[in-house]
């Protein structure tokens, strides 16, 4: 799959539609790496709405403990 495509943009769970970085799959894991964040596109769609983009709460998301 390409970075940027009209496929990426179309598929992104990303709720933040304004974001310089959207439907770019490599700016966007590139961005939050830089962070220590999770991309939203892993979380559930109500986590991902609380844009709190840590391992805890991906962690609580996903039920994993």
């Amino acid at each position: 799959m390409s970075c940027v495509s009209e496929e990426t943009r179309n598929h992104c769970t990303c709720t933040y539609t304004s974001c310089d970085k959207y439907g770019n799959c490599c700016k966007c894991v590139s961005y939050h790496k830089d962070r220590g964040e999770i991309p939203g596109c892993l979380f559930s769609e109500d986590a991902e709405r609380s844009y709190d983009r840590s391992l805890a709460n991906l962690v609580r998301d996903r039920g994993l403990f």
